[in-house]
């Protein structure tokens, strides 16, 4: 039996990515400035964070109504009468909270922050009881606690913090991205010949 792709292209799969790389440097320009708009939409976020976390619970509502919808349409087109019927029961509930979110976003707000500090916390504790397992821990345990130590900080600010979680995290997001497309631009450019640079 043949396999669709045969080991020559493969083979030939570095050499491939490897132009296109060499192209990407002379668009960096695109970069930094893509880089630089994500990085000014972090500000924006910070200094209007509360519009930042409205903004992140409409994004999280509309997601899970587009999830929801195909998850109902999964169940329609399922043959399995069990299976259809926890897909479409599945995808109404992600419908119906995406509606809810919509409509009363404050309140939304508030339950994702709970939510979110609660599956914060439990990621820090499973990291510092698989830290305590590892003979050489210390990077898991340290990331453990410091996660553990914000899902703490979350869960007790509760739900005064409801209005500014969500909009905190959603800013430094976009400046950590926007620093990232930023710095890989400024690295594209320095990667140019110098005549190119010049021009």
């Amino acid at each position: 039996m043949r396999l669709p792709i045969e080991s020559g292209s493969v083979a030939r799969l570095p050499d491939e990515i490897g132009t296109c790389v060499d192209r990407l440097p002379h668009r960096w320009g695109w970069f930094v400035a893509f880089g630089t708009l994500m990085i000014l939409l972090g500000f924006a976020a910070l200094l209007l964070v509360v519009s930042a976390t409205i903004a992140s619970v409409y994004t999280i509502a509309v997601f899970l109504i587009i999830a929801g919808g195909f998850e109902v349409s999964m169940g329609v087109t399922s043959r399995s009468w069990g299976r259809s019927f926890l897909w479409i029961v599945g995808g109404l509930a992600y419908i119906v909270v995406g509606a809810f979110a919509l409509a009363k976003p404050l309140i939304a707000a508030a339950v994702f922050t709970l939510l979110l500090g609660a599956a914060i916390l439990a990621t820090g504790v499973i990291r510092i009881y698989t830290a305590t397992h590892l003979g050489k821990g210390g990077p898991v345990l340290f990331a453990g606690v410091v996660t553990s130590i914000v899902g703490l900080v979350i869960l007790f600010g509760w739900p005064a913090n409801s209005f500014i979680v969500l909009g905190l995290l959603l800013g430094f997001d976009l400046l950590i991205w926007g620093a990232s497309w930023f710095i890989l631009g400024l690295r594209m450019r320095a990667h140019l010949p110098h005549t190119r640079v010049s021009e």
